[in-house]
């Protein structure tokens, strides 16, 4: 789960972490009082929403007038701002961020991650700040810094003081540094974060250290024990077909393809689209209907399948041990008495009740294409797609 920039400051700042004084807004009218409470005659306005390379789509502005903060306000609100990011339909922004200006002499980059390669906690740092970190890692790698924690003992400050050294700060905002390293590692630590990203750290013109913006995103799985980061949850933001089918306790990842995927097990849903596309055709989503499925279950997940409007043909691929295959048959046959499913659909079932399952299959009538093995089951449903799209 991700929260916004104005959430992910408030959330640092509890932790000793330097942020700009700013105010979250819903209006042009709100941004302006905002501007007001801060003082000042220059303020950062930034539209609010789960995205990077914001100003580069305009939706970052230094704003010298309360007009200028109306204007830009008027323009973002209420409607979709596109980023490399976000994919061409863009997301949403229903509110907008105020903030002192700050007078920056240098901009840097901070970031902590779960490293899946060392399965630790990575600090990453760089003297090239506000610009992507992919660029730099690309162009010149010699200026990214890193530090992996020793899970047993935690971070150490010799190491956030290693990582200030290596920023070539000046010698009176090394211990600036170094506590805002260790804050901002206790926040990631504490909250179940998995990655915290502050891009740019600046450094300002009496040496002090600020973070300019910020990033957070959070296990799902934990956040049972963070109600108050559960609360921060804009599900404007998020996937409609992944928020329906966490209502319905499914675990679902859309994609960008049009073949449908329902199956059981995550190790053999990774099998199943890693065979689509051996077989020439792309996946639609990542679908685990977990165990124990019922056939009520069963049709829920497949509706949600095929909500998705590019979803060309389906794909149902069963490996029954805790669940049935005469559940899901059933679940499959009731689904198709109540509606009619207009695109290809290709079921495999195999283990626990699977004679029970083909016969129910086999004797409803409908129009339903079966399969033996995944690699059949992958086959048959990219050529019933090829088929009936001529693509």
């Amino acid at each position: 789960m991700n929260i916004h920039e104005y959430q992910a400051k408030k959330v640092l700042a509890k932790y000793g972490v330097p942020v700009p004084k700013g105010g979250v807004a819903h209006s042009a009218t709100e941004a302006i009082y905002q501007a007001n409470e801060l003082g000042g005659d220059k303020w950062i306005v930034k539209a609010q929403l789960h995205s990077g390379a914001r100003g580069k789509a305009g939706g970052v502005k230094l704003c010298t007038s309360h007009q200028e903060i109306a204007d830009l306000c008027d323009k973002l609100l209420g409607n979709n701002l596109v980023t490399h990011q976000t994919g061409p339909e863009g997301k949403m922004v229903s509110s907008m961020y105020v903030e002192e200006a700050s007078d920056i002499a240098r901009e840097l980059y901070f970031s902590i991650v779960l490293d899946r390669a060392t399965q630790r906690v990575t600090l990453i740092a760089s003297t090239e700040g506000g610009m992507d970190i992919e660029a730099v890692a690309e162009e010149a790698p010699e200026k990214i810094f890193t530090i992996t924690i020793d899970p047993a003992v935690g971070m150490q400050p010799f190491q956030a003081r290693q990582l200030a050294f290596s920023l070539n700060l000046p010698n009176v905002a090394i211990a600036a540094a170094t506590k805002a390293v260790m804050a901002c590692y206790r926040c990631l630590r504490d909250t179940d974060a998995n990655q915290l990203e502050i891009n740019p750290l600046i450094l300002t013109a009496d040496n002090k250290i600020l973070a300019l913006d910020a990033k957070m995103g959070f296990d799902d799985n934990a956040l049972y024990r963070q109600p108050e980061i559960s609360e921060c949850r804009d599900k404007t933001q998020e996937d409609p077909r992944e928020i329906n089918a966490a209502e319905h306790d499914l675990s679902y990842i859309g994609l960008d393809g049009n073949i449908g995927c329902m199956i059981n097990g995550a190790g053999l849903a990774m099998a199943t689209m890693d065979m689509i596309q051996h077989s020439g055709g792309q996946p639609a989503n990542f679908l685990d209907i977990g165990g124990g499925a019922s056939p009520e279950r069963v049709a829920t997940a497949i509706e949600l399948v095929l909500s998705d409007t590019s979803v060309e043909a389906l794909l149902v691929n069963i490996f029954a041990g805790i669940n049935r295959c005469d559940w899901v048959a059933q679940g499959i046959v009731d689904l198709l008495n109540k509606r009619d499913i207009d695109v290809p659909f290709v079921v495999r079932l195999s283990g626990t009740n699977v004679e029970e399952g083909q016969r129910i299959l086999r004797e409803s009538g409908k129009k339903v294409i079966t399969a033996d093995t995944l690699a059949d089951a992958a086959t048959k449903v990219v050529e019933a797609w090829k088929e009936a799209t001529g693509k």
